[in-house]
C-alpha cells in the first residue's frame, strides 16, 4: 500500500482519541508531541515536588493564637490534593505548561504573621478572602491597574525581602540560629547555635544539606532542591540508627512501619470566611489580606509571563495567550489552598523545568497533577524528612529569591531607600507585611519631600494611609480611648 493510500485509510477510519486531545491542547500546532509533554510534565514534578515537605514545616512547626499546631500527615495530604486539582484544572483550563502548589512566602505570611494573632480557621479563611478578591480583581480588570501602582523596584524589593525572611526562617527551624533568651545581659538578640556554637549531629546534617544545595544549585542540576532534600533524609535516617542523638526537633528520620498509606483529609473545609474580623481591628485584616494578595500578584505576573515566555508562547505584543483564564484558575487555586488548610497556592516558576523539557501546553499538567495525586498515598514516606534535611532548601530559595536584587536602581535614594527598609525589615521584625508597609511608606514621604507627588499612584497613596494607620495604631487608641 501507497503512504498516500495509508493516509487515506487512517482519515478514513475518522479522528482519533490522541487525535482528539493533540487537537484541545493543541500540542503538534504549538510544535509539540506527547513525549515531550510527558517528559516535560515529569520534569516540572520532580523540581517542584520538594513543597510537599516544605510547606508541612512551615506550616506545621508554627503555632497560632491560642497554642495550636496542624497536623504534619494531613498538611501533607493537602498540599498535595491542592496542587494536584488545580495543576490539572491549569491544563484543562489554560492550556498551559504551568503547574501550581502552595507558594513559599505566602505560607511564610500565614504561619508567622497571621496565624499568631487567630486560630488556624481564621487565618485559612482570610487565604480563601485573598482569593477570591484575586478572582474578583480579575474579572473586573483592577488586577492589572494595582500591578501598575507598585513601582518595579518596590516589586522587587518585596520579593528579596521575603527570601531573606524564608532563609532566615530555615537557619532558624534548622537551629543554625537560635534566640538568646536573656536578652538583657547579651549584647545581639540571636546567636549561632544553641551556644554560640555549632553543636550535634542534625546541625551537621543541615550544614551539609546547606553545601550540596547549593553546590548543585551552581551546577545547575535540575531537581537539585529536591535531590539534596532526598539525601540529606537518607543521611539523617543513617545518622540516627548509628549515632546517639539527643533530639531532632519535631521531627525525627526513621522509617515508617508502611510507605503507601490512605490520605488523610481532616483539614479540608476547616476555615472561617470572616472569623478574623471577631480576632483582630479590620485596618489590620485589610493589610494582611493586601500583605497576601500584593505576593500572590507579582509572584503570579512574573511567573506565568517567565514561563510562557521560555516556551515561546507570547504573542505579538509579549501577551500571554489566554491570560484572563490563566489567572482566574490562579485565583482559584488560592482558594482551594485556603480551603484546604494548605495555604494560598500559586504559579510555580520550576514549570520552566518542564518547558526545557519541551512541554508547550497543558497536557504536561495532566502528568504533573497525576503525579501529584499519587504523592497523596506516600505521605508516610514523606513525613520522616526532619527539619535538618527540609531547611537548607529554604536557605537555597532565599538565595533564588534574593538574586532580584540586582534590578534595583541603588543610586538613586527614592527607590533605594524605600527597597532597602522593604527588605531589611522583613527578617529583621519577622514580618512580611512590616516590611512592605515601611517601604510603602518610605517611597510616598521621600517622592513627596523631592517635590514629586504627583508620581505616586493614587492606590499607593491610600495603601501607605492605612500603613500608617498600622504602624501608629497604638498611640491613635490611645487619643482615642479605646487602647
Amino acid at each position: 500500500m501507497s503512504e498516500a493510500q495509508k493516509t487515506a485509510a487512517r482519515q478514513d477510519t475518522g479522528p482519533s482519541t490522541v487525535t482528539g486531545v493533540d487537537r484541545f491542547f493543541r500540542i503538534t500546532e504549538r510544535g509539540s508531541t506527547f513525549g515531550r509533554e510527558i517528559r516535560g510534565g515529569f520534569a516540572t514534578f520532580f523540581t517542584m515536588a520538594y513543597i510537599l515537605v516544605l510547606n508541612p514545616l512551615i506550616l506545621g512547626g508554627a503555632k497560632d493564637k491560642f497554642g495550636e499546631q496542624l497536623d504534619p500527615v494531613q498538611l501533607t495530604t493537602a498540599t498535595a490534593l491542592v496542587a494536584a486539582v488545580m495543576t490539572i484544572i491549569m491544563g484543562v483550563g489554560g492550556n498551559l505548561p504551568l503547574a501550581l502548589a502552595a507558594g513559599l512566602g505566602l505560607n511564610a505570611v500565614v504561619a508567622y504573621q497571621i496565624a499568631p494573632l487567630m486560630s488556624w480557621d481564621d487565618a485559612m479563611g482570610l487565604i480563601v478572602l485573598e482569593g477570591l478578591l484575586i478572582c474578583v480583581l480579575v474579572v473586573t480588570g483592577l488586577r492589572e491597574a494595582v500591578m501598575h501602582a507598585i513601582p518595579q523596584p518596590l516589586k522587587q524589593a518585596i520579593s528579596v525581602g521575603i527570601g531573606l525572611f524564608i532563609a532566615l526562617i530555615g537557619f532558624v527551624d534548622a537551629g543554625f540560629v537560635t534566640r538568646i533568651p536573656d536578652a538583657a545581659n547579651t549584647t545581639v538578640p540571636v546567636q549561632l547555635g544553641g551556644t554560640g556554637t555549632l553543636t550535634g549531629w542534625p546541625m551537621l546534617v543541615f550544614c551539609v544539606g546547606v553545601l550540596l544545595t547549593v553546590g548543585l544549585l551552581a551546577r545547575k542540576v535540575r531537581g537539585a532542591i529536591l535531590i539534596s532534600i532526598v539525601t540529606m533524609t537518607v543521611v539523617a535516617l543513617v545518622v540516627n540508627a548509628l549515632a546517639d542523638v539527643d533530639t531532632w526537633g519535631l521531627t525525627t528520620p526513621e522509617w515508617p512501619d508502611k510507605v503507601v498509606d490512605a490520605p488523610d483529609f481532616g483539614l479540608l473545609g476547616q476555615f472561617s470566611l470572616f472569623g478574623a474580623f471577631g480576632q483582630i481591628g479590620v485596618v489590620t485584616v485589610v493589610l494582611l489580606v493586601f500583605t497576601l494578595i500584593l505576593s500572590d500578584f507579582f509572584d503570579t505576573m512574573g511567573t506565568v509571563v517567565g514561563v510562557s515566555a521560555e516556551a515561546g508562547l507570547l504573542d505579538g505584543d509579549g501577551k500571554v495567550p489566554g491570560l484572563g483564564k490563566v489567572l482566574l484558575v490562579d485565583g482559584a487555586a488560592a482558594v482551594a489552598g485556603g480551603a484546604a488548610s494548605a495555604s494560598s497556592a500559586t504559579s510555580y516558576i520550576e514549570s520552566a523545568a518542564g518547558v526545557g523539557e519541551g512541554a508547550r501546553t497543558g497536557f504536561a499538567n495532566l502528568v504533573t497533577g497525576s503525579l501529584f495525586g499519587l504523592a497523596l498515598f506516600l505521605t508516610p514516606l514523606l513525613t520522616i524528612v526532619p527539619l535538618q534535611a527540609a531547611a537548607p532548601a529554604l536557605v537555597a530559595v532565599g538565595f533564588l529569591m534574593m538574586t532580584q536584587v540586582k534590578h534595583i536602581d541603588w543610586d538613586r535614594y527614592d527607590i533605594a531607600v524605600p527597597a532597602f527598609l522593604t527588605i531589611a525589615v522583613m527578617p529583621f521584625t519577622y514580618s512580611i507585611t512590616n516590611g512592605i508597609g515601611a517601604g510603602f511608606l518610605a517611597y510616598v514621604l521621600i517622592k513627596t519631600v523631592l517635590g514629586r507627588a504627583k508620581e505616586v499612584h493614587w492606590l499607593l497613596w491610600g495603601t501607605a494611609a492605612l500603613f500608617l494607620v498600622y504602624f501608629a495604631i497604638d498611640p491613635i487608641e490611645q487619643l482615642l480611648g479605646v487602647g
